[in-house]
């Protein structure tokens, strides 16, 4: 009889503590979600101190032209989680801005290849420092302790995605291999 009341203590013990991190676990994803939302704004916001009008998922199609050079248009496309047709239209909306050049790529005529121009570069890199200086600034209203605390709880939220397939990184090697390029457009001898 000792032995199965222990068992059930057992079990409701391991029910307790399995509710306690369920709540837990709900806590941190709101949290992380309440995070995700203020740095959509603090994006937002940057994206308004530029005369362009431009969208976020725009700014998000420069930033990866930004971060990773030349890129093929059906690389854009997986780049962004759309498809080859929605990546042409935003690329000549962004074209029309003379914030990206598209050209054909002379290895292979049937390519177009991306870059960003110097007025996108200048765009990018304001909208960036701008965002930067944003977040900097809720960062430093920070106590100490609860700084030092984020680093690594945010590091170890990164790594945690690390197995997921949250599409092309375009810097990987894959990204290569599906179609970055180093600048097809100006090959280096």
């Amino acid at each position: 009889m000792t032995q199965q009341g222990n068992g059930r203590e057992d079990a409701s013990a391991g029910c307790a503590s399995d509710e306690v991190l369920d709540r837990e676990a709900e806590e941190v994803t709101l949290a992380v979600m309440a995070a995700s939302r203020l740095i959509v704004s603090l994006s937002a916001r940057a994206l308004a101190s530029v005369d362009v009008p431009l969208t976020l998922p725009q700014l998000r199609s420069l930033v990866a032209l930004h971060g990773c050079g030349p890129i093929k248009l059906v690389t854009m496309a997986a780049t962004l989680g759309v498809s080859p047709s929605t990546a042409l239209r935003m690329v000549e909306r962004l074209e029309s801005f003379t914030l990206i050049d598209r050209r054909v790529n002379p290895d292979n005529r049937r390519e177009v290849v991306l870059r960003l121009t110097p007025a996108g570069e200048d765009l990018v890199e304001s909208v960036l420092a701008h965002r930067r200086a944003e977040i900097r600034s809720l960062v430093e209203r920070l106590p100490a302790p609860a700084r030092t605390g984020l680093v690594p709880a945010l590091r170890a939220l990164t790594a945690a995605a690390d197995g997921l397939d949250l599409g092309l990184d375009p810097a990987d090697e894959a990204g290569r291999l599906a179609g970055v390029v180093d600048d097809p457009l100006n090959p280096a001898p």
